[in-house]
């Protein structure tokens, strides 16, 4: 018996327009309408397939950035197991891969990127959702990986204000590419993501070490 391909093609079309919309221009300022137009079907398919434009806004969420952000930590967990020894150099390097070098493309990584940081300004329900299946668990499991490798003097508000310092630091360099290349006259080609890598890899490693909470 052939199995039934469940995958609906005017709802994978609904979300893959929807999603660089809000990208590109946020949820408070993308109409149904303008979602219907580009993706060439009428307000009764997203009514049958979301009931509602919130509803869509947070299957775009669920469906595509959540699993997204999946492969990267999963490709974290890749570098991190790599690594010769777990140490605070190791973890920063894990992660700067994860994000520079990783299984995202440009428009993955663009989208991502955008979407969030439109959350970021403006929460809405989404930004919940994310929360809860990205972000506690991913900083949570990061936490636990670097105590192991700290101080057991450092207290737990002093290892979570270090681990968002080396996260801020890997996303500045994956997120600010424009401005980065600009500065340095750099492409972001292979050569100098690896130079990034270990730059950054280096500059956590002295932070990390030297930022015990004293």
């Amino acid at each position: 018996m052939n199995q039934v391909n469940k995958t609906d093609p005017t709802k994978e079309r609904i979300l893959n327009e929807a999603e660089a919309l809000f990208a590109q221009k946020g949820y408070h300022a993308v109409s149904v309408r303008e979602i219907t137009t580009a993706a060439e079907c009428n307000l009764a398919a997203i009514n049958y397939h979301f009931g509602n434009k919130e509803n869509l806004y947070i299957e775009v969420f669920r469906s595509r950035w959540v699993p997204r952000a999946r492969r990267v930590r999963a490709c974290f967990g890749e570098s991190l197991a790599a690594q010769d020894e777990v140490s605070p150099k190791a973890v920063a390097q894990a992660l700067a891969e994860a994000f520079l070098k990783g299984p995202l493309s440009d428009e993955e990584r663009q989208r991502h990127h955008q979407l969030m940081v439109r959350e970021l300004g403006q929460p809405t329900k989404a930004f919940d959702l994310v929360a809860e299946q990205i972000l506690r668990p991913f900083f949570k499991g990061l936490a636990e990986t670097l105590r192991s490798v700290m101080p057991e003097a450092l207290d737990e508000e002093h290892l979570l204000l270090n681990v968002l310092s080396t996260f801020a630091v890997v996303l500045y360099f994956n997120f600010a590419r424009v401005a980065v290349t600009r500065i340095t006259g750099r492409e972001y080609d292979e050569e100098f993501k690896a130079l990034l890598v270990e730059h950054i890899a280096k500059f956590c490693r002295r932070g990390l070490e030297g930022n015990q909470g004293g």
